[in-house]
């Protein structure tokens, strides 16, 4: 049964992002939200974290809270899908169940 994971605060302020991560398992998707979209940014300290986990998991960034903290997709991790919030309906509906680490 797969699981969408939506994170919503910066792995840069807080815990719950790492957290998610060590509870995601194969096949699960990964949503980032609001202050999450900040971790789609590669070369930070947590790009390898996230690339690691995209081995076996789906990772979405939602495009309007990535544009609104000044960020581009070309600044993204490869590999990382955009979405609308139309993609994010799409996501939940998708998906078994949904967690939200906050």
């Amino acid at each position: 049964m797969a699981m969408l994971h939506i994170v919503n605060k910066s792995p840069f302020e807080r815990n719950a992002f790492k957290s998610c991560l060590d509870h995601a398992v194969a096949g699960d998707s990964i949503l980032m939200i609001e202050d999450a979209a900040v971790g789609a940014v590669d070369g930070t300290v947590f790009a390898d974290d996230l690339k690691a986990a995209m081995t076996d998991k789906s990772v979405y960034v939602l495009g309007g809270d990535l544009a609104a903290r000044g960020m581009s997709e070309d600044r993204m991790i490869d590999g990382i899908k955009v979405v609308d919030y139309a993609g994010f309906v799409d996501l939940t509906a998708d998906n078994d169940k949904t967690q939200s680490w906050v």
